[in-house]
């Protein structure tokens, strides 16, 4: 049992571990690598929450070491992959505009994203209403939310996102938007399910179900359709278990 326990945490680390590599191959402008890397970081953050409940190991170190851990691979991980990305702008010339607008300019406020997301996890850990659902996006949504964008307009022939990814404006106006809903009140819910009943689990089934045929009808390129998928579930859900209930 000695040993079990720490099984949890050594997951935990792995997902900081590739969120800091994540952040070395984004600072060396290799986003596609960089969001792979992020991905992993999602795994490993859902398997040390997996084999917690799995081995019973649950601790206050563990705690506190995976809000650690999403600060790096979900909070600044994708920030630098944003400020790459606006950096590329400036490079490039788009959106050329007062100084307000500048490429060079809005890249700083990249600080923005790491900022929401340690505001979110600090609130997350004090607030035990947060158990079945959640209030305000995820970290690892809003990382999930920038990388999907970089991998569908790497792997799709949708030049909408290669379009977008050069705008440093929209990536900027994007990365606002998202940072803001980590510390939003929104109640978004949980893929954590008790069973597999519908009754409970409306949102988690309109969500899977939403994903599965967005796959089918376009594959990759439905990358970037998740998270507002999982925001309309999220929105919805409470209608369908009101007429369950009623």
């Amino acid at each position: 049992m000695t040993l079990t326990k720490h099984v949890p945490n050594l997951i935990t680390c792995l997902n900081l571990a590739m969120g800091f590599i994540a952040i070395i191959f984004a600072a060396g402008n290799d986003l596609i690598v960089s969001s792979w890397l992020i991905a992993a970081a999602m795994v490993f953050d859902f398997l040390d929450g997996f084999s917690a409940r799995l081995l019973k190991a649950y601790s206050d170190i563990g705690k506190e070491l995976d809000s650690l851990a999403d600060i790096v691979s979900f909070g600044i991980a994708p920030a630098m992959i944003v400020f790459q990305l606006i950096s590329y702008g400036s490079t490039a010339g788009a959106d050329s505009c007062s100084y307000f607008c500048n490429p060079g300019t809005l890249k700083y406020i990249t600080v923005l994203m790491p900022v929401c997301a340690a505001l979110r996890l600090a609130k997350f850990n004090t607030d035990t209403t947060q158990t079945r659902s959640f209030k305000g996006l995820p970290t690892p949504a809003n990382a999930l939310a920038v990388i999907s964008v970089v991998i569908a307009a790497h792997y799709s022939d949708a030049a909408v996102f290669e379009l977008f990814l050069k705008s440093p404006v929209a990536v900027t106006v994007y990365m606002i938007v998202l940072s803001l809903m980590m510390v939003s009140g929104i109640p978004l819910i949980s893929l954590k399910m008790s069973n597999l009943g519908i009754k409970g689990n409306e949102g988690q089934y309109i969500l899977f179900g939403l994903v599965i045929v967005s796959l089918i009808l376009l594959g990759i390129a439905s990358a970037p359709l998740f998270i507002p998928f999982y925001i309309i579930a999220s929105l919805i859900s409470p209608m369908f278990a009101g007429k369950t209930e009623g």
